[in-house]
């Protein structure tokens, strides 16, 4: 199986690692210098492992 590279190969890794480690997304926008975060959000492709670990707030167990 072969992947897909382009020359934007490490700009999609470079979002994608800053918002799995908790960058917020508009700060990612301001580092790509995007204009608009549509643009942004689609250089983040976040792994399904993340998102099967989000927990819901209401399910914490930590007090308010």
């Amino acid at each position: 199986m072969r992947k897909q590279v382009s020359i934007h190969s490490p700009k999609y890794s470079f979002a994608t690692h800053l918002l799995e480690n908790g960058t917020n997304l508009l700060y990612i926008q301001e580092l790509l210098r995007h204009q608009i975060v549509r643009t942004t959000e689609r250089y983040t492709h976040v792994s399904k492992c993340n998102i099967e670990n989000i927990q819901s707030p209401l399910n914490r167990t930590e007090g308010f």
